[in-house]
């Protein structure tokens, strides 16, 4: 997750009713190995030029590491709600 999006996600969390019953654990992936490795790291369309870039994905990982549930191609409007309120 970039830091801008950390950031904002953390500000998000603090604010919310529900951030106790959830664990606040973000990372911020500057070498892109996390995005490589989860397969978000992809050519996208910008303006008409190809370029290499995040597709926003939320993944939910439960306590045993395993993915429980992949949001896949998001925007980022309301998007963290409705997450949230699925938990």
């Amino acid at each position: 997750m970039p830091k801008n999006q950390q950031r904002a996600w953390l500000e998000y969390l603090e604010r919310s009713e529900k951030q106790k019953a959830i664990d606040k654990q973000t990372l911020a992936d500057e070498q892109k190995a996390a995005a490589e490795a989860y397969g978000v790291w992809k050519e996208k369309n910008m303006y008409g030029r190809k370029v290499m870039g995040i597709e926003r994905t939320t993944f939910v990982i439960g306590p045993d590491g395993k993915i429980e549930k992949i949001y896949g191609k998001v925007k980022a409007k309301g998007h963290a709600a409705a997450v949230l309120a699925e938990l």
